[in-house]
């Protein structure tokens, strides 16, 4: 009985160490998402705060600073300024970076290598950096700078967004698909539209989706290339230089919420239910 009854207590010191390992595992974890998220936390609760002042603690709650976002029209004209810029940025992203990907994924041409790196050189680069190369090259060329020139910008910031996530589609596919398509009779663009499209449409849409949350929310190249019209972010920034209220964090607030759900979206549409190439 008593070696049966010591069989039986030597796991638990092993089990308690699992347990304590477990535990500093989510406490290091939670530490990790307070660190990034408490801030985002705090903006969303002062939105609600009934006082101009940002001390805790809040002298109660109000809705009272988004009913005066609902009524300023400057913001309104910026927020539909920015819809306008990324829904464009988006758009001409994915016309120019579909297209690459399949031909990053399906041809063999000279400087493929090289090609796949400038590609991804955009987003590597600050954006501060991108912004004053297409300042200088727009003003070279004589392009009046306006929200149409932020729209090239972002899409140029943005191109490999789209790039690299097709393309990871893309290398997913069997090979077998196209060419039992081309043996059928199937046209280059038959092919694309009735069997690469339909394989890649989620990638597509989440990567879209990806890049309009970025060009949203972009201001560095914006600040550069941006006219007499202002788009939410530079509204917001120009704003804060007067001071931080409530009705900032308002703002704030939505801009989150959008670019979470967005995000998620995108999250769960990049999500890869494909098998690999054999």
């Amino acid at each position: 009985m008593t070696q049966i009854a010591q069989e039986r207590a030597t796991p638990l010191p092993r089990k308690a160490a699992v347990q304590a390992e477990r535990l500093s595992w989510m406490l290091g974890i939670t530490a990790i998402l307070g660190f990034l998220y408490l801030p985002i936390a705090v903006l969303v609760t002062f939105s609600f705060n009934t006082s101009r002042s940002l001390t805790w603690p809040m002298s109660g709650l109000t809705l009272d600073w988004y009913k005066k976002l609902a009524s300023n029209d400057q913001l309104i004209d910026a927020f539909f300024n920015s819809v306008y810029v990324a829904t464009s940025a988006t758009s001409l992203t994915l016309i120019i970076g579909v297209p690459a990907a399949i031909a990053l994924d399906r041809i063999d041409f000279p400087g493929k290598g090289l090609f796949r790196k400038l590609i991804l050189l955009p987003i590597a680069l600050p954006g501060i950096i991108t912004g004053i190369s297409m300042l200088i090259l727009f003003r070279a060329i004589g392009f009046n700078l306006s929200l149409e020139a932020v729209i090239v910008g972002h899409a140029t910031a943005l191109l490999a967004v789209v790039v690299t996530q097709v393309y990871a589609r893309l290398q997913r596919l069997p090979p077998s698909l196209a060419e039992a398509s081309a043996d059928l009779g199937a046209s280059g663009l038959q092919t694309f539209f009735w069997v690469t499209l339909p394989n890649i449409r989620t990638a597509v849409i989440g990567s879209g989706m990806l890049a309009f949350t970025l060009s949203f929310d972009e201001i560095p190249v914006t600040f550069f290339l941006t006219g007499r019209d202002n788009t939410l972010p530079m509204y917001i920034w120009s704003t804060m230089r007067r001071g931080l209220t409530p009705e900032i964090n308002a703002i704030g607030s939505l801009i989150v919420l959008m670019s979470a759900i967005l995000i998620f979206l995108s999250v769960m549409l990049l999500r890869d239910k494909t098998k690999p190439k054999k």
